[in-house]
């Protein structure tokens, strides 16, 4: 028997997909803010002569880049309050875990930029006087950020698609919503098909953002 698709009962829905869209905006945009300033303390302390920071870094990167986002979450929301002795809003649990898991891979992404620099580049700024902190703002991180940017924006186009997995901890996002639909229609193929909809809607256009930055960026070299 052929299924009869049937978008109009999906429809009357519309609104939760939306509220749906928006919290899985604002959990990226949010996760990303926090994932640099976290990222850029990891790098700091990643580039610094302590050994000790170096190693605490390096620790926390590998961390929350060699185990799957999915076992992150749980964790944090069901595993990390038995140790606190305390409960965790699923909300601050999903933010804290989106930030943590980005913000390592921005660090790397910050160390290769700043590295991939020629390091005589930084001994003839100091040997005309500059410091170590006026090196890296002037010569160091113009260079250096040119060469991240894509690897940025393709790491934040992941942790866009990354966010539907808080769906699991019941934080209402675009799959959440998706499901809650599903739940109140019986139409899955209709539900999941106007999710993938709006994921396509919000992540084509970056994609091809990055395409074009990216394209820019090898012409002017």
């Amino acid at each position: 028997m052929t299924y009869q698709w049937d978008f109009h009962v999906v429809g009357q829905y519309l609104d939760l997909f939306v509220w749906g869209v928006v919290y899985t905006v604002l959990y990226t945009l949010g996760s990303i803010v926090i994932g640099v300033a976290l990222g850029a303390l990891v790098c700091a302390a990643r580039l610094s002569s302590w050994m000790a920071f170096r190693g605490t870094a390096r620790l926390f990167q590998e961390l929350f880049r060699c185990t799957p986002l999915l076992v992150q979450l749980l964790w944090v929301y069901y595993a990390l309050p038995l140790l606190l002795g305390t409960s965790i809003d699923n909300r601050a649990a999903a933010l804290l875990t989106l930030s943590c898991y980005v913000g390592a891979f921005y660090a790397e992404i910050f160390r290769s930029g700043i590295v991939s620099i020629d390091r005589g580049q930084r001994e003839a700024a100091l040997a005309l006087g500059m410091s170590r902190g006026q090196s890296m703002r002037r010569i160091v991180l113009p260079q250096a950020i040119k060469r991240m940017l894509p690897s940025f924006i393709n790491q934040s186009v992941i942790q866009f698609k990354n966010t539907s997995l808080i769906s699991v901890i019941s934080v209402a996002d675009l799959a959440y919503m998706a499901s809650v639909v599903n739940g109140q229609t019986y139409r899955p193929l209709e539900s999941y098909t106007v999710m993938a909809l709006f994921y396509i809607a919000m992540l084509l256009p970056l994609t091809q953002a990055a395409d074009y930055v990216e394209k820019r960026l090898r012409a002017s070299d």
